[in-house]
Parts: C-alpha cells; structure tokens; sequence
C-alpha cells in the first residue's frame, strides 16, 4: 500500500499542503481512549494541531471470511477509539479532524461468489443475504460513512495478474478514489487557507 500512501501524500502537497504536515512513516500514533495509542498510515498535523488520519488497507485470499471479520471489527474500533479521544480532548486545540479510510481488496473467484450465512437463531439484513465479500466490503465502506465513522472511504478491486500493472476497478461509484481524495483537498485546503 507504500503507492497510495505516496500519491495521497503527493495530491495533497500539490494542492498546498506542506509536505511536511504529512506524515507517513514514523511516529504514527494517536492517543486512544480505549487503549493508549493506535498507529494510523496516514497523518495530516499542521502546528499540533490533527487535520487527518487515514487508514490504508488490503486483503488478498485465500481466507476473506476471517479477513473481513477482522477487517470489519479494526474499521470500527479504530474510528470509534479515536472519536472517543477527541470527544475527551486529546487532540486539543484540534477542531474535529478528517477520517478516511481506503481498502483494496483481490478480485478472485472466492471473493465474488455469493457466501451463505449461518443465521443459526436470527436473520442477518437483507444486504448481507447471500453476498459476496465484495458486496459485504462494499456495504461496510458504505455504512462506515452513513455512521459518520469515516468523513469518507475508498474501495478498489484488483486481480493478481493485472494488478501489479496498475489495473482495479471501483464496484460502487459512492466509494470511488476521486470522491475519496476530494473529500479530503476539501477538509485539508479549507484548513490549510484559513491560517
């Protein structure tokens, strides 16, 4: 994921933040309220002040199942964990800053056939009814914004054979990279101008 880290960095210096106020390599953590501290991939900290934390992430196969539970439960322990510390003032004198979350997941045969639920004493929502895990990704990206958990989210398909030359596709226009980066120029230059 060292590319999207370095293009994110990139659009963000070419749209007038410093490079200096993103961070990507060390010192990564932020105070937690749930735990001390999570490290995060992507930092935006401009005169101590915390402008944005982006989380990067991939799965590739063979066991998306588990994956995605564990997928699904950082996603949303890491947001809630930081809302909470900001809430109790840890990031003080920072006014609320940008959360974004970016997945990138294998396009395989295993990853988009439909997968049956247990359901061994209740149903599980309609959505979730024999989707696939790009469908179960793409349903929590979506509903990670809806929650307010994540400003926004990107999700992005790529296969192993074209992948590694720049090949993916985006399943749901909602969770496209441009709405993903425009999110972000959006929060970043409107703090960055107002200094």
């Amino acid at each position: 994921m060292n590319g999207f880290f370095s293009l994110v960095s990139d659009i963000l210096h070419t749209n007038g933040v410093p490079q200096a106020h993103v961070l990507t390599s060390s010192r990564m953590e932020l105070p937690g309220w749930f735990r001390s501290e999570k490290k995060w991939d992507l930092l935006v900290i401009a005169e101590g002040k915390l402008l944005a934390g982006i989380e990067f992430k991939s799965q590739i196969g063979p066991s998306f199942g588990n994956n995605f539970n564990n997928r699904t439960e950082e996603a949303i322990g890491s947001a809630t964990d930081l809302w909470a510390a900001f809430r109790e003032g840890a990031f003080k004198p920072s006014e609320r800053p940008w959360l974004g979350y970016l997945m990138m997941l294998e396009e395989t045969v295993t990853s988009t056939r439909p997968v049956r639920s247990g359901e061994p004493y209740f149903k599980v929502f309609p959505e979730f009814k024999n989707a696939s895990y790009v469908k179960r990704y793409e349903v929590l990206l979506t509903k990670l914004v809806r929650e307010r958990l994540y400003d926004a989210t990107c999700f992005l398909l790529s296969d192993s054979k074209k992948g590694p030359k720049g090949a993916y596709r985006e399943p749901s226009p909602e969770l496209s990279f441009s709405n993903f980066i425009t999110s972000l120029l959006g929060r970043a230059i409107a703090i960055t101008k107002g200094r």
